[in-house]
């Protein structure tokens, strides 16, 4: 190039015929050398300088390791490639530079101390501030993150308090990790969607789920019906069936009901032969309502904001009685049972023995349609085959109509779950009407905040540590003695 300004680099050839070939076998499926000359037509370089050879230069990963080990202490960069080195026997026996090493360190650091450190860092923060909140990450060799888990203790609260009914989601994959994030949630008393558990993991293996789940039982010191409605919009691709789906799925009909909707539905849309249509009708038993009654599910579905219009029954008793028992949504989902137990009437009622008696219930104009109401006076507990009280926890309407015959104003107390009570939280609260969890929390971060400023001062003079030090661990010894029941701290 005449117009080139810059000198070009040094011709460092020498036709050196030093050479290695190979060519690959197919009968073998391996690579063979069919020609080797190690005759050099010019010096080697000095071995202690083999190391600044690109191929030689390489960290072993128990270096990497005791170098990370080192710089967590505070052993400078330079100090440590010393350490390793005098190891190795010598500078020209380590394998890889000083800059090699800076470089390493920054590649740990992007690994390491990057996004993962940051909400390991956050999660930390807020343990100081709710000492009862659980988190538990899981690395691999490399020491990268693979799996977290975190509930705090508001969370672990609510699932001692509505832990009979969980729903395990890996149904969100939306983030640049393209990571499942995984939602243990429940439904409070006020039917509401509430989060017991959330958690990040890299795969979804039967080794991640089992840790996923030990997790869940160790922060809760204790040890679903899922979103199929997703599957459905995924494997057939019809918003309008998914929406008839939906509602055959969460209606409560009675099984003959079901049958003959789910055979229109498929009819329908043509999908007779559709294998994930076929296999969800071999599974009803785990999803339809209509198969699931006695097992206490419930709708778990996002909270909408569906306003209900005021309506009057003509139970006006059971009805007040119920206004002031449940909270205000559950309420609303109790009146149509109260409406619908007026269009039942009661078709016979045999005793059997002096403690059980079974009622024979119908809907009105329809005897082809039975329930059989079992009351055992004793114990004062009712039961129906329809078994909806089993499923939903609330009273049938068949179950109603009963309490009206017998002329009974209150919701027994064995028809009552005590998460649908608006009082269901009233036992863990002190006088202030906050949770005690929530008050100990408080005060536990107060005193910490405390603490921290006193140590900030009492630290920097040694007179005024020994006594810091002397009060705080004698207050301790003296608490403990009497939580203990022993009279000398």
């Amino acid at each position: 190039m005449e117009k080139r300004k810059k000198e070009p680099r040094l011709e460092t050839k020498t036709g050196c015929e030093a050479r290695m070939d190979v060519k690959f076998v197919p009968e073998t499926g391996r690579w063979h050398i069919f020609c080797f000359s190690d005759e050099h037509n010019h010096d080697l370089l000095d071995t202690q300088f083999s190391a600044m050879l690109h191929a030689h230069r390489k960290m072993s990963e128990a270096d990497i390791m005791q170098m990370m080990n080192m710089l967590k202490f505070g052993i400078s960069t330079s100090q440590i490639f010393g350490l390793l080195a005098s190891q190795a026997g010598g500078y020209e026996f380590v394998g890889y530079g000083s800059r090699d090493m800076y470089n390493e360190i920054a590649r740990q650091r992007r690994q390491i101390h990057g996004d993962a450190a940051r909400v390991l860092k956050k999660l930390e923060d807020m343990r100081l501030k709710d000492p009862q909140l659980y988190f538990k990450a899981c690395h691999d060799s490399r020491g990268l993150l693979r799996n977290l888990f975190w509930s705090d203790g508001i969370s672990q609260l609510d699932y001692r308090l509505f832990r009979d009914v969980i729903a395990f989601d890996t149904m969100y994959k939306k983030n640049k990790y393209s990571c499942p994030l995984v939602i243990f949630s429940g439904v409070n008393h006020h039917n509401q969607t509430i989060v017991f558990a959330t958690a990040f993991i890299v795969d979804e293996t039967t080794n991640t789920y089992i840790w996923l789940l030990r997790q869940l039982m160790f922060a809760m010191k204790d040890y679903a019906l899922g979103h199929l409605i997703r599957n459905a919009t995924s494997n057939v691709g019809n918003p309008s069936f998914t929406s008839k789906f939906r509602k055959i799925m969460l209606e409560d009909y009675e099984i003959p009901v079901f049958k003959r909707k789910w055979v229109q539905l498929i009819e329908e849309f043509g999908l007779e032969d559709k294998p994930w249509v076929n296999n969800m009708y071999e599974e009803k038993h785990m999803w339809a309502t209509a198969y699931i009654r006695g097992k206490f599910l419930l709708a778990l579905e996002l909270p909408q904001d569906v306003k209900v219009p005021v309506m009057q029954t003509c139970i006006e008793l059971l009805e007040r009685f119920a206004a002031e028992l449940y909270t205000h949504e559950i309420f609303l989902l109790f009146r149509p049972f109260l409406s619908r137990a007026g269009s039942m009437r009661v078709l016979n009622k045999i005793e059997n023995n002096e403690d059980c008696i079974k009622y024979i219930v119908c809907k009105h104009g329809r005897p082809d349609f039975l329930w059989i109401v079992e009351f055992h006076q004793e114990e004062m507990i009712f039961m129906c085959t329809c078994l909806r009280m089993e499923s939903f926890g609330i009273p049938c309407e068949h179950i109603v109509k009963v309490l009206v015959d017998k002329d009974i104003c209150e919701i027994l107390r064995s028809l009552v779950l005590d998460r649908w009570n608006k009082n269901v939280k009233s036992a863990l609260n002190d006088p202030s009407g906050f949770t005690r969890n929530a008050v100990v929390i408080s005060r536990q971060s107060t005193l910490m905040e405390f603490s921290k400023q006193l140590a900030a001062v009492a630290a920097k003079v040694p007179e005024r540590y020994e006594e810091t030090r002397d009060k705080i661990m004698g207050l301790y010894s003296y608490y403990k003695a009497a939580d203990e029941g022993t009279n000398q701290p």
